[in-house]
């Protein structure tokens, strides 16, 4: 098997609309949570989110890429472009099949089919549909258009595993690359949920926090006090590459992916197992084909999204692959900052492990005041401050609707 390696990184985030921006951010502890300003909120529940303030998408689109694009395709162009530029490819110097896109994203165009239906309505159901509206809509047109915007002929698809989407799109690069079936992929997620379905539909489950005097305080994972996520939207771009590819080339290595895993929990629909059965073993597996120890791992950005039972699930899956008193791990959810993006949750979550990986700082969960009595106080979670430590290995932990649990673990080159 090949050795596989991260060679470029690119984000557009709540707290960041560059790699540099969203890792300051998150190290100070900064919260993207505000009042929506993309729809009238005052007939919902839920007022608030982590929006991206004032996205430009001339920066790296064209006029036309902007028409043919819901926003989640414009976030995903964004992060690729900034991806591409750091891991500093020759594209035009290589065989455009030797390169992929492996993207994910688990709503697609939600805004576009929210506002196409309208339109539709008001018009008294007169169909003058826009002829982008499909191609807007489907969840694969982000990888779609990335490679039409580079010439990208390898390896193209979407994955779709609700909030571990981004995690199974890596993994999918990550073993292709592993089997020799391509040289470099582009893959991550994005995602913009920020709409009044979206938002009204997760009201109804109940899953979302209400906390509407206080936004930046709502996302509180393992706070005895948390009351649901807070949505969040963006994009994450990781150029994934084969590790003699990359040497040979003199690019700048970041960590190398050691290990990828998924389960399916088969639970529930919505709920996580509550003894962690699935996602222990995923653990647990990519632990083993890293050929790691669980006191290996230095770092664990834990999907914790700050729901009263998935945060506890998660808790009891982490002690039963690492012990109850976990000698060397640290962990943390930066959830609490960027909000939760869905089926790009993954990609960005990914980004901070690694950099955390480069600068020896793991990130705070912040809003942590009074830890839930259910957690274990000897459990070691970074709460509120960045934390200097080592770090030559981390784990990102993501779980989807479905009972989608998938696990990536990077280390130090």
């Amino acid at each position: 098997m090949k050795r596989v390696v991260i060679t470029g990184l690119g984000a557009i985030t709540p707290i960041g609309k560059n790699v540099t921006e969203f890792w300051q951010n998150a190290v100070a502890g900064k919260s993207g949570a505000k009042l929506i300003t993309k729809f009238d909120t005052s007939k919902f529940k839920t007022k608030f989110a982590c929006e991206i303030q004032d996205f430009d998408p001339t920066l790296y689109l064209t006029h036309g890429e902007i028409r043919k694009s819901d926003l989640f395709t414009q976030y995903a162009l964004h992060a690729a472009s900034e991806a591409i530029m750091d891991s500093g490819l020759a594209i035009d110097k290589m065989s455009p099949f030797d390169i992929g896109v492996i993207w994910g994203s688990g709503q697609g165009g939600m805004t576009t089919f929210e506002s196409e239906l309208e339109a539709y309505y008001e018009n008294d159901k007169n169909p003058r549909f826009n002829p982008f509206f499909i191609p807007k809509i489907i969840t694969n047109m982000a990888s779609g258009m990335i490679s039409l915007k580079y010439g990208l002929m390898g390896i193209n698809y979407n994955t779709v595993s609700a909030c571990a989407t981004a995690n199974t799109a890596l993994m999918d690069a990550f073993n292709y690359i592993r089997l020799g079936k391509a040289k470099v992929f582009v893959t991550g997620g994005s995602e913009s949920p920020i709409s009044e379905a979206s938002i009204g539909g997760f009201n109804a489950l109940k899953a979302m926090s209400t906390r509407n005097d206080d936004p930046t305080a709502a996302s509180r994972p393992f706070d005895r006090d948390r009351e649901g996520f807070v949505m969040g939207e963006g994009a994450g771009a990781l150029i994934v590459e084969e590790y003699e590819h990359a040497v040979k080339r003199g690019a700048t290595i970041y960590a190398e992916i050691v290990g990828a895993s998924m389960t399916a929990d088969a639970y529930h629909m919505t709920a996580t197992h509550p003894e962690g059965l699935g996602a222990s073993m995923a653990m647990r597996i990519a632990l083993k084909e890293a050929k790691l120890n669980p006191l290996d791992v230095d770092y664990l950005n834990c999907h914790a999204t700050s729901t009263p039972i998935g945060d506890v699930s998660e808790i009891t899956a982490i002690q039963n692959v690492f012990g109850k008193e976990p000698k060397n791990l640290k962990i943390g959810a930066t959830k609490s900052m960027t909000g939760h993006l869905l089926g790009a949750a993954g990609a960005i979550e990914a980004i901070l492990s690694i950099k955390a990986i480069n600068h020896n700082i793991i990130p705070p969960t912040i809003n942590l005041d009074n830890l839930d009595e259910r957690i274990p106080s000897k459990i070691k979670i970074v709460a509120n401050t960045a934390m200097e430590t080592q770090v030559n290995v981390a784990m990102s932990n993501a779980f989807g609707f479905g009972g989608h649990n998938a696990i990536v673990i990077f280390k130090s080159v």
